[in-house]
């Protein structure tokens, strides 16, 4: 039995979402490696085996440094069959989740997504049905592919030196036929909302896209990230790398903070793993406060200025 787990880098750092997956599958049993590619990444290797990677595979090349999906297959294909590894391991991203279908038609596999856990008998878990319950899903063959709802796994450092491995890709033609002529980067001061501790997240209830800026001075002074809602997306209120919920993103910080937000079930499923739920709403009836451990009724124009004031005078 052995693993692969794809790890995804920003800025130097390996992501926290790959790093739980790889720790989740350290506690598979089996031979577990992970694979890293890009420029310059082989110092990254050594974070992989403080997560439980026996081995590392590192493809330190600059076809490597535009996140396109196809170099990637052809890389992972090539480790795949030539290490004869039975099951490979994604955390969600949009990059994750292309590479991870690529892979799934080049290696005629089975591909598993939305999964929140798996057991070391390779069973699946899925959530179905608005995330009320569970499911059990399997592969008929191998190589099994999982791809893992973000937030589904801490890191868990276990210790230990990776073995690491350079490799290279045999890209196939049609893999070096995409190019990238740009990459936007939002600009964000705060961590992001799958990394993030601290949530601030905003609805409707905020009343306008300017009230934002209440979340995200409350945000600020808690060292945390922003989120929003479906609807206030939708509305272009905020962009949709902050959305939350069955659409967006699943988070599960230690503290989630909600302003305006009414708690729909599509907004639940994304938050609802968070350790701790604060929820501000002037209705006193909303279904946010069904699931909140601590709820205010009130109106967040006038409590949130004097909560993020208190919270600068606390760490002053």
């Amino acid at each position: 039995m052995s693993t692969l787990v794809f790890l995804e880098h920003h800025e130097g750092e390996l992501q926290k979402g790959s790093l739980g997956v790889l720790s989740k599958a350290a506690t598979l049993g089996g031979d577990v490696a992970a694979v890293v590619a890009g420029a310059g990444v082989g110092e990254l290797a050594r974070d992989a085996g403080k997560f439980g990677a026996a081995k590392v595979y590192v493809a330190d090349d600059a076809s490597f440094e535009s996140p396109l999906p196809q170099p990637r297959v052809d890389l992972l294909a090539k480790i795949v069959r030539d290490g004869g590894y039975d099951t490979v391991l994604f955390a969600n991203s949009v990059l994750a989740a292309d590479v991870a279908a690529g892979l799934a038609a080049r290696l005629d596999a089975g591909l598993n997504w939305d999964l929140v856990d798996i057991t070391p008998d390779f069973v699946g878990k899925r959530p179905a049905l608005q995330d009320s319950v569970l499911v059990d899903v399997g592969w008929r063959g191998t190589p099994r592919l999982a791809l893992f709802r973000s937030g589904s796994f801490d890191p868990q450092e276990s210790g230990g030196d990776a073995e690491v491995e350079e490799v290279g890709a045999d890209f196939e033609d049609f893999s070096t036929q995409a190019k990238m002529v740009e990459q936007a980067h939002a600009e964000s001061e705060g961590p992001s909302i799958e990394d993030a501790d601290v949530i601030v997240a905003g609805g409707r209830g905020l009343g306008a896209p300017e009230n934002f800026s209440l979340a995200e001075e409350l945000a600020r002074a808690l060292g945390g990230a922003v989120g929003a809602t479906r609807a206030v997306v939708d509305a272009g209120w905020y962009p949709y790398s902050a959305q939350i919920g069955q659409t967006g993103k699943t988070v599960s910080p230690k503290l989630y903070v909600a302003l305006g937000i009414s708690g729909a079930i599509q907004h639940k499923v994304g938050m609802q793993s968070s350790s701790v739920i604060v929820a501000i709403n002037k209705d006193a009836n909303a279904p946010i406060f069904e699931f909140s451990d601590l709820g205010v009724v009130g109106d967040v124009h006038e409590i949130v200025p004097k909560l993020t004031e208190l919270v600068k005078q606390r760490k002053a």
